[in-house]
């Protein structure tokens, strides 16, 4: 399932976002990279250790945390700390599948990758190249988005960066394990619990909503893992 949102960071936000990246130390993003993805990946990193890593992810984290077509789209049980990137001069990254496990730096913890996300800090006008190719299910998605919308998808797509020719590309980009491993199942769910709010805002007295409430948290009940 691909699904963009809107507006995840305020202009004023992604401004503010921009002017503290611009002076920051970028490293080879290659230090993060897994054994196949490092011969593809060409672009800088922010390092992970760093305090305007950590202060930036814990902004965008709070900031999704209020966010309901997020919440509902992807079910979050764990989510490994927000890192940003910046493409430019031609830097690119090939065809690659994420890392199917990452352990969180200075913590034992460790996720399952279900949902990749890339949250846009650049307005797309501002940069040449720098598409982000999911080969999706209905085939191949390009995603340039405004700056503060961000895009989900699985963790199991094939995907890429296309080279970024021509001015700067800044993104923050994070994984994701849901409660519900199963991208087919996390569908069905987003759907109906979408069919479920359209229908309140409708008429919230609706005795049938009762019903489907139950039917989604009984589905819930039965694919989620804790």
């Amino acid at each position: 399932m691909l699904v963009q949102i809107p507006n995840v960071l305020s202009k004023s936000q992604v401004e503010e976002c921009c002017n503290l990246l611009e002076e920051a130390n970028w490293v080879d993003g290659k230090s993060t990279a897994g054994h196949q993805a490092i011969k593809a990946k060409h672009n800088l990193q922010l390092p992970q250790d760093s305090a305007l890593s950590n202060e930036l992810g814990n902004f965008i984290l709070a900031t999704l945390a209020t966010s309901q077509t997020f919440m509902t789209a992807t079910l979050p049980n764990k989510i490994y700390p927000p890192m940003f990137n910046c493409y430019q001069g031609g830097g690119t990254f090939g065809d690659h599948v994420d890392n199917a496990i990452r352990k969180i730096p200075n913590s034992p913890v460790k996720i399952r990758t279900d949902i990749s996300m890339t949250l846009f800090l650049s307005e797309p006008e501002s940069y040449e190249g720098g598409e982000l190719i999911i080969q999706d299910t209905y085939g191949e998605q390009r995603i340039k988005l405004a700056a503060g919308d961000m895009v989900i998808y699985p963790s199991t797509s094939l995907h890429q960066v296309s080279p970024v020719t021509s001015g700067r590309r800044l993104a923050s980009f994070f994984w994701l394990q849901s409660l519900v491993r199963s991208d087919e199942q996390r569908r069905i769910l987003f759907d109906l619990d979408n069919s479920i709010q359209a229908l309140t805002t409708q008429d919230p007295n609706q005795t049938e909503l009762v019903r489907l409430t139950g039917v989604y948290h009984n589905l819930l009940r039965q694919w989620s893992e804790t």
